[in-house]
């Protein structure tokens, strides 16, 4: 019976394409090379997403890792634009972070062209681009691997030029790895030889986070993230009379009283950017959650702050939890990681959207290999 059920969930991920895992497909959000970062930010916010691409006229820019994404009219085949990079909020972070305190973040941070941030964080040197008839378990691997978003063509028509991969389409969509997630949320029934284990069991679980001190000012916490190319950290309680200097430390053993993560500065209202960085970055995280409650058109910060008024929830589970678990609390949540704590709150690491798609790459594989030995030692007999 559980070979039958693994057979089936490795027949559906087989089969569904990514052109049938986002329902929504909604236009593809993007800004121009000329935009300012202000710009950006507020489109980011104003859509409740975590990246755009930018675009430029054609032939005049070498886009992330080489790639030619283009633009093209749908009648005339002419080409109107091409993607030369993809900006997130982790960029926008690690760019505040090369300004000293003191500088005018308004004037000088974001008045800068959005094109002068392209490639700060790893993600943005390469820009992505899927064939919406790709096998959602072909794209699996590259998202496995902490890809975290690809362009997806309306209409696809790749040429090869020398080396380089020529993308051309009268639009795009953008797939996620929360649409993959949320995609074995929805299809959890199927999926659950794979995902009934438990995150310890499948080797989720990430024992390498990093955590700060729950005092260490905005400021410090985000070069500590530059310098170390995280995207989030945990924030736990200070040990009583250590003198923590403002640094990373390890996370294991820690209680977990919060996470920033580069997403947060979503919620930031602009105009409170510069004042509120020099707070302590627990401090930042609660007036954030305050802002939420009057974000419009945001649901997930409705839930979140439903769950708890004066700060946003922790989301947990235990080592013994199992994946469907998690990838449910990810989904309802709408967070890109889960942290994993012991019985007492203590921390161990997390598992995050990565290792969610890892887990179950891993498993259809195993299971594919599985059955090829069966088969052949069935023929030798």
């Amino acid at each position: 019976m559980a070979q039958k059920e693994e057979m089936n969930a490795d027949m559906m991920l087989k089969s569904t394409k990514v052109r049938d895992v986002s329902q929504s497909k909604r236009r593809l959000v993007e800004v121009p090379y000329t935009a300012s970062i202000a710009d950006t930010l507020n489109a980011l916010l104003a859509n409740n997403i975590l990246a755009v691409p930018v675009a430029a006229p054609p032939g005049q820019w070498i886009g992330a890792g080489g790639s030619m994404i283009l633009e093209s009219d749908k009648l005339t085949g002419s080409v109107r634009k091409q993607y030369i990079g993809m900006v997130s909020m982790l960029d926008i972070l690690l760019h505040i972070a090369e300004f000293d305190a003191g500088t005018d973040v308004e004037a000088n941070l974001m008045s800068a062209p959005v094109s002068s941030i392209i490639g700060h964080s790893l993600e943005g040197l390469s820009l992505w681009s899927i064939n919406p008839d790709t096998r959602v378990l072909d794209v699996m691997e590259p998202f496995s691997k902490g890809i975290h978003r690809a362009l997806v063509p309306l209409e696809s028509h790749m040429d090869h030029v020398g080396l380089e991969l020529k993308e051309s389409s009268p639009g795009y969509w953008m797939l996620t790895q929360m649409d993959i997630v949320q995609f074995f949320k929805l299809h959890s029934s199927e999926l659950q030889s794979f995902t009934s284990s438990s995150v310890g069991q499948l080797g989720a679980v990430n024992k390498g986070a990093f955590a700060v001190p729950a005092g260490m000012q905005v400021t410090d916490v985000v070069k500590c993230m530059r310098n170390a190319s995280l995207n989030a950290v945990a924030i736990v309680d200070a040990l009583p009379d250590a003198d923590e200097s403002p640094m990373l430390m390890t996370s294991q053993g820690r209680r977990l009283v919060g996470t920033f993560s580069a997403t947060d500065l979503r919620g930031c209202p602009p105009r409170m950017l510069q004042s509120w960085l020099s707070l302590p970055v627990l401090e930042f995280t609660e007036k954030l959650s305050k802002a939420e409650k009057f974000t419009h058109n945001s649901a997930t910060a409705a839930a979140l702050t439903s769950v708890s008024p004066g700060s946003r929830p922790l989301v947990t589970c235990l080592v013994t939890s199992s994946l469907e678990e998690v990838i449910s609390k990810a989904v309802d949540y709408h967070v890109h990681r889960v942290w994993v704590v012991d019985r007492e709150g203590l921390l161990i690491g997390l598992v995050a959207l990565t290792d969610i798609l890892r887990a179950i790459h891993s498993k259809v594989v195993a299971h594919d290999a599985s059955d090829i030995t069966g088969r052949l030692s069935s023929h030798h007999v």
